[in-house]
Order: structure tokens, then C-alpha cells, then sequence
């Protein structure tokens, strides 16, 4: 089908518009799950955000975007690494299993191998910045 000129201009200058008003990436590290990756993140003793996300999850997709706008707001929030853990392909893992994480849209906050807290399908900003606040203790 083709696209009048007018309606390409129109697209252009919206794209444009959104990637000028869109704020600018924090610097989190975000890993994608593997069990040398958690690994070393728990032996660096720093804490960690382990994220039990599904692209298609619409609460994990909340979750992601309350976490970007807590890291863009505070460089403590940005150094906290997230490991991603594909539920679609580890819900029936060990790591699922030995944590007993009850669904996706799962967020656990560690350090080392201890847990520090959870929420389990929370989307408030505030809940989410009191789980990361917990990385202070």
C-alpha cells in the first residue's frame, strides 16, 4: 500500500518528536540471565536486582519502566545491576525452583546470596524504590 508524502512527513516529524522528548537512558546494567552471571554478581557482594520478566508480561513491562525512571532520577538506583530472567525460558529452572518464585513479574533484591526483599507483581514506584533503598542497609 502505498504512503502519500504527507503521511510520511507526518510520521518522520512524530518520531522525531518522540525520540527529542524521550529521557535520555540511565546507566543500569542490565544482564541477561546465565548461572555464571548470577554468580559472579553474588560474589561481588554488591546488590543486585534479579528480574523474573516475559516480553509479553505487561506488569514485567510496568515493572521496567517504574525501574528506568528510578535510575534516570537517582545514580544510586543506576548502579544497582539487573539480571533479567526470561520466565518463558527458565520458569521451570532451579533457580525459579530453589527461590520459589511464584510467577513472572517477580523482582528480588540480593547481595551476595542473601535475599534482601521481593515484590511480586508490584508496580507502585514507591514499593519499587523501597525494595532498591533496601540496598543501602
Amino acid at each position: 500500500m502505498p504512503v502519500s508524502r504527507r503521511s510520511a512527513l507526518a510520521l518522520m516529524a512524530g518520531i522525531a518528536a518522540w525520540t527529542v522528548i524521550r529521557p535520555a537512558s540511565a546507566a543500569t546494567s542490565i544482564i541477561t540471565y546465565s548461572e555464571t552471571a548470577l554468580a559472579e554478581l553474588a560474589a561481588s557482594n554488591q546488590p543486585y536486582l534479579i528480574d523474573f520478566f516475559a516480553t509479553w508480561c505487561s506488569t514485567c513491562a510496568a515493572q521496567e519502566r517504574v525501574l528506568q525512571e528510578l535510575a534516570e532520577a537517582s545514580p544510586a538506583y543506576a548502579a544497582i545491576p539487573i539480571i533479567r530472567v526470561d520466565w518463558d525460558q527458565h520458569s521451570r529452572g532451579d533457580l525459579v525452583r530453589q527461590m520459589g518464585i511464584p510467577r513472572r513479574s517477580t523482582l528480588v533484591l540480593m547481595r551476595g546470596t542473601t535475599e534482601l526483599g521481593r515484590l511480586v507483581a508490584d508496580t507502585r514506584r514507591d514499593a519499587i524504590a523501597g525494595l532498591l533503598d533496601l540496598a543501602g542497609s
